[in-house]
C-alpha cells in the first residue's frame, strides 16, 4: 500500500480547516500545513491535526507556495486540497479503496474536483485535476494565479471525487495580482492572458475581457479546452454588451476546435429558440443529449447534458402541440431536477393537455 503526504497553503481559513481536515485525516499518512500569514485561528485548529505546520512569506505567487508545500511531504505520494474542499463519505470510502489496489507503477492519479453543486446537492460543474502525484518525480507548479501542475508519465484516473464548498473568498484576489504583474511591466503567459480575461468578466469588464479573450485565440496557441472554455466566456460577454451576433459568432467558432460540446449545441439550440425557429432548435437539442461527455481534464458544466436539452425540448414541442413528446422530455428533466418549480409545473399543465386531448378523441370516436 502507498503512503501519502497531504500538503496545503492555507491562510485565515479557521471557519472551514477543520471541516477539510477531518474528512481527509484517516485517508493519508502525513499532514503538511503551510501557513501563508494567517491572524485568525487556523494555525491553532490545525495544531490539532498535525505538528507539521510551516510558515511561507506571501509572494502573490500561487506556485510557489504550492511547490514549498510539495518540499514538505516525506511519503511516497503528494495529496494536495484547498481548506474548502472535502471528501464527501462516498469518496473517502472509495479513496480507501484506491489507497489499497495502488502500486507505485503510476505517476499521477486524477480525480474530479465538484467545482459547485445544484439545489438537489448534485454535481453542477466539474473537472478532472492530478490530485496525487509521486514524491520522487518533483513534479512542479507553475504560475501566480490559477496555477496548474506540470505532469506526465503513467497517469491513473480514479473514480474518487473531491467537492469544493466555500463559505467565501477573496473576489479580487486573483484580478490584483494579474494587475500588479501588468504594471510591473510583465508579460502574461498565454494560459495566463485567458486566465485573466475570465476575472475581467467575472468582475463585469466585458469590454475588456473580449479584448483579452481574442488575444488568447488569436495566439493559436491554447490548450484546445481553454481555446473552447474561452469561445463561451467570450459570447457571454458579447451577450452582455447586447450583441448577440457576435455571441453566436463566439460560439460557432467553438466547433474548430473539436467536436462540438453539449454546451455548445444548447447555445446553438437556444439561438434558434430565441427565433422561433423551432426545428432547428430541436435538432441542436437533441445533439446536446447525443453527444458524448468529454472525459478529458477540461471544465464540465452536466447541465448541458442532462435536464436543460430536456426542459427545453418540452417547450419546444409544446409549441408544436406535440404535448406527449414534450411530457416524455419534462419527465426526463424531472429526473435530474425533481424539486425544480417550472419542471413540477410543467408535468401539471401537460396531464391537463393530454388529459383534454384524451378526451377529444374519445368523444370523437
Amino acid at each position: 500500500m502507498i503512503t501519502i503526504s497531504l500538503c496545503m497553503i492555507v491562510k485565515d481559513e479557521e471557519a472551514v480547516i477543520g471541516r477539510c481536515l477531518d474528512s481527509v485525516k484517516d485517508l493519508v499518512d502525513e499532514i503538511n500545513i503551510i501557513d501563508t500569514g494567517s491572524t485568525d485561528r487556523t494555525k491553532n485548529i490545525v495544531s490539532t491535526y498535525t505538528e507539521r505546520v510551516f510558515d511561507f512569506s506571501w509572494t502573490d505567487h500561487f506556485g510557489e507556495a504550492r511547490n514549498y508545500s510539495f518540499q514538505q511531504a516525506t511519503k511516497e505520494y503528494v495529496l494536495w486540497l484547498d481548506a474548502d474542499d472535502i471528501f464527501m463519505p462516498e469518496d473517502r470510502e472509495k479513496f480507501k479503496a484506491l489507497k489499497q489496489q495502488l502500486n507505485s507503477d503510476y505517476d499521477a492519479i486524477t480525480m474530479d474536483y465538484n467545482l459547485s453543486l445544484d439545489e438537489e446537492g448534485q454535481v453542477a460543474s466539474s473537472l478532472k485535476r492530478h490530485r496525487l502525484v509521486k514524491k520522487e518525480n518533483n513534479f512542479v507548479w507553475i504560475g501566480a494565479v490559477h496555477e496548474y501542475l506540470a505532469v506526465s508519465g503513467n497517469i491513473f484516473d480514479s473514480d474518487v471525487e473531491v467537492t469544493h464548498l466555500p463559505l467565501n473568498h477573496d473576489c479580487n484576489r486573483n484580478l490584483r495580482i494579474y494587475e500588479n504583474q501588468l504594471a510591473s511591466g510583465e508579460i502574461l503567459s498565454n494560459r495566463d492572458t485567458f486566465y485573466y480575461a475570465n476575472e475581467l468578466a467575472d468582475h463585469q469588464e466585458f469590454k475588456v475581457a473580449t479584448l483579452y479573450y481574442h488575444k488568447f485565440l488569436d495566439s493559436e496557441a491554447g490548450w484546445v479546452e481553454d481555446n473552447i472554455r474561452a469561445c463561451f466566456r467570450l459570447a457571454d460577454c458579447y451577450h452582455k454588451l447586447g450583441q448577440p451576433k457576435k455571441a453566436m459568432d463566439a460560439t460557432l467558432l467553438s466547433l474548430t476546435f473539436d467536436a462540438p460540446r453539449p454546451e455548445a449545441c444548447c447555445r446553438l439550440g437556444h439561438y434558434f429558440m430565441e427565433k422561433a425557429n423551432n426545428e432547428a432548435a430541436i435538432q441542436w437539442y437533441l445533439q446536446a443529449l447525443q453527444t458524448q461527455t468529454s472525459n478529458k481534464m477540461g471544465f464540465h458544466n452536466k447541465a448541458f447534458s442532462t435536464w436543460l436539452p430536456h426542459l427545453q425540448l418540452c417547450v419546444l414541442y409544446d409549441r408544436l402541440q406535440e404535448y406527449k413528446v414534450a411530457y416524455q422530455h419534462n419527465e426526463r428533466a424531472r429526473y435530474y431536477k425533481p424539486d425544480d418549480p417550472s419542471i413540477k409545473q410543467n408535468k401539471i399543465y401537460l396531464e391537463e393537455r393530454l388529459k383534454t386531448d384524451k378526451e377529444q378523441c374519445d368523444e370523437s370516436t
